[in-house]
C-alpha cells in the first residue's frame, strides 16, 4: 500500500447514525401528526387529518417513483411548499423547514451514535483529517444539520453533501466529485466509509477512493461489490489508516535512512 490517507467521507444513515429497525408506517404517522398540529397553528385551509395523511404519502411515492426512472433525487422541502400553497398556505423558508423538521423528528429519535464516535472525528480533525459526509436523502440537508448539530456531530463534518441538493444519488460518481471538491481531496487519497455495497463501495470504487464496508451483521459477505476493508464499528477506522499511513510513514524513513547512509559513504 503507497497510497496516503488524507481525508474521509462517511455515509450518514446507518453508518454515522444507527437507526435500527424502523416502523415506517408508525413513523409517518408521528410526523403527520406533528406536522399536522403545526399547520393548523398557521391557519389556512386544512382537510381532515386523514386526508392530510394520504396526500403526502402519495406525494412522497410519486416522486420516489420518478426519481428510480429517471434516477435523479428530489428535495421533500419544494413538495411540502407545493402541498402547503394547496392549502392556502404560503410559509417562508423557517416554516417550511420546521414543517419538514416535525415529519423527520420522529425518526430522529431512533437515530443514535455510536460511542466514541464524536471523539474519535475530533481526533481525525486534530490529526490534520479533512472530513466529510455524503448522503442519500430527500430530507432537506438544513433538517439533517439539525440533527447532527443535536447530537454534537455538526461541527466535525464542515463538508455534507445531500443528494437531495446534488439532484443525483450514489453510486452516482457526481455526489462523490462534489465532495471531493469541496474538500479539496484527491480520491485515491480519500477513504469512504459506508453501509450499503452497491451505493457506498461500489461507488467509491468506481471514483478510485479506498472503500470501507460497514457490516457489523456480517450481511454483507457474499456482495458482488467488494470493500477494501470491512468493519463492524466506526472505532476500528484507525486501524484501517495505520495500514496506509503508517506504512508510508515506515518507508520514507527507510528512504531517508538509505540516503543518510549514502551521504556517509560519500564523505568517506
Amino acid at each position: 500500500m503507497t497510497r496516503t490517507i488524507r481525508a474521509i467521507l462517511f455515509d450518514l444513515g446507518d453508518t454515522l447514525l444507527d437507526f435500527g429497525k424502523v416502523d415506517l408506517p408508525r413513523l409517518f404517522d408521528e410526523g403527520a401528526k406533528l406536522a399536522y398540529e403545526y399547520l393548523r397553528t398557521l391557519g389556512g385551509t386544512l382537510p381532515a387529518f386523514g386526508r392530510y395523511r394520504r396526500r403526502h404519502l402519495r406525494a412522497i411515492h410519486w416522486h420516489e417513483f420518478l426519481c428510480r426512472l429517471s434516477r435523479r433525487e428530489f428535495n421533500s422541502l419544494h413538495v411540502m411548499d407545493r402541498l402547503c400553497r394547496r392549502m392556502n398556505l404560503r410559509l417562508n423558508l423557517e416554516q417550511l423547514l420546521e414543517v419538514c423538521w416535525l415529519w423527520y423528528e420522529p425518526l430522529s429519535r431512533q437515530g443514535h451514535v455510536e460511542g466514541g464516535v464524536a471523539d474519535l472525528l475530533r481526533n481525525f480533525r486534530e490529526e490534520g483529517l479533512k472530513i466529510g459526509m455524503v448522503s442519500n436523502t430527500f430530507i432537506p440537508g438544513q433538517v439533517l444539520d439539525r440533527h447532527l448539530s443535536a447530537l454534537g456531530l455538526l461541527d466535525y463534518l464542515p463538508v455534507r453533501v445531500y443528494s437531495c441538493d446534488v439532484g443525483r444519488r450514489k453510486p452516482n460518481p457526481r455526489v462523490f466529485s462534489e465532495a471531493l471538491r469541496r474538500m479539496a481531496a484527491r480520491s485515491d487519497e480519500t477513504i469512504f466509509v459506508g453501509d450499503s455495497p452497491k451505493a457506498d463501495v461500489h461507488g467509491a470504487n468506481r471514483m478510485g477512493m479506498i472503500s470501507v464496508l460497514k457490516d457489523p451483521l456480517g450481511r454483507y459477505a457474499a456482495s458482488r461489490y467488494r470493500p477494501n476493508h470491512t468493519i463492524k464499528s466506526l472505532l476500528e477506522l484507525p486501524g484501517v489508516l495505520a495500514q496506509y499511513n503508517q506504512e508510508n510513514t515506515k518507508k520514507s524513513g527507510d528512504r531517508r535512512g538509505i540516503a543518510e547512509s549514502g551521504m556517509l559513504k560519500a564523505e568517506r
